[in-house]
């Protein structure tokens, strides 16, 4: 039964001391980076430098996503938002109260990616209003990925040292 073992080392939940959590919050914040509101961040570059055809699908990307996502929040938002602050609260408790650390290392995934999806709300919202296109619609595409970008830096920042606290101090949550 050594596989067996084998691959409860391999799948561990102690979450700050494995690599899969590391790898998973590294593809995680990679890729919100590299995707602003649906487009490729390389194909906004290109149409920035470029204009012509790229800039007509970065203009026909970003206003597809921004009709579907704000037509998900308009017709499940209130199902969403209490989904969410039910997984949240749930997840809230099992590291507080019960000091559960694989539920602490889903909360530093999911709460900054709230903060995210707030700001995709907010940008989503900002592009529908004003029927953005052209250079205005990659300013704000650029603006969102840079904040996108910071809140990644202080979520990841604040990961890795709540990380380091709990491998050094040999779990002091278990």
């Amino acid at each position: 039964m050594d596989w067996y073992k084998t691959i409860f080392e391999v799948i561990d939940l102690r979450s700050f001391s494995n690599l899969w959590f590391w790898l998973a919050l590294a593809v995680m914040w990679s890729t919100v980076s590299h995707f602003v509101i649906g487009v490729p961040h390389d194909l906004i570059r290109r149409a920035e430098r470029d204009g012509g055809q790229p800039l007509a699908d970065v203009e026909a990307l970003a206003h597809i996503y921004v009709r579907r996502f704000l037509f998900i929040i308009r017709n499940g938002g209130l199902v969403l938002i209490w989904f969410v602050c039910f997984l949240v609260t749930g997840l809230a408790l099992l590291a507080l109260l019960y000091k559960v650390e694989f539920a602490f290392a889903v909360l530093c995934l999911i709460l900054p990616m709230l903060g995210v999806m707030s700001l995709v709300l907010r940008t989503c919202l900002k592009i529908e209003k004003a029927d953005l296109r052209g250079p205005d619609l990659l300013r704000i595409l650029q603006r969102h990925r840079v904040t996108v970008q910071t809140v990644g830096m202080f979520a990841l920042f604040f990961t890795a040292m709540f990380g380091m606290y709990q491998n050094l101090t040999l779990g002091v949550f278990r």
